[in-house]
């Protein structure tokens, strides 16, 4: 692993992060979102816990697929063409990432989305936290 190449985005796939994240509407990235919910639902250890239709998979992979069309051949076509030409098709995973990151701040930034989040630490040991960064007892 230490040996592999790190994937670094390049200037052309930064502007085109940049022109992605521009070009959605906050119904855009949401839409992104539920598509990753979606996809990440399919792994054996979420699986049981989500009721997600095939045809629900379905109408979000067209949706998505909308998307990624509009974002890639009208909103941002000049920067996806000089992104593939100068770093190659990464470039595109590169930025859709950055999409992803951006829409999925968005929503965390949700109330009961950040309310949720944050619940485990009502389970903490404070004391045990606090021995194991060294602060003295009671401390915070």
């Amino acid at each position: 692993v230490a040996a592999a190449p790190v994937a670094q985005a390049g200037p052309y796939s930064d502007d085109l992060g940049k022109c992605l994240v521009a070009a959605t509407s906050s119904q855009d990235k949401a839409a992104l979102v539920q598509w990753i919910y979606f996809s990440l639902s399919l792994n054996p250890q979420i699986s049981p816990f989500a009721t997600i239709t095939a045809a629900q998979r379905e109408a979000t992979d067209k949706e998505l697929a909308k998307l990624f069309e509009r974002l890639v051949t009208e909103s941002c076509a000049s920067q996806t063409k000089q992104a593939i030409q100068y770093e190659g098709t990464e470039a595109l995973s590169e930025s859709f990432k950055l999409l992803g990151q951006v829409a999925a701040q968005e929503i965390f930034k949700h109330p009961a989305v950040a309310a949720g989040t944050s619940k485990f630490t009502e389970y903490l040991d404070e004391k045990k936290l606090g021995e194991a960064f060294g602060m003295q007892s009671g401390a915070k």
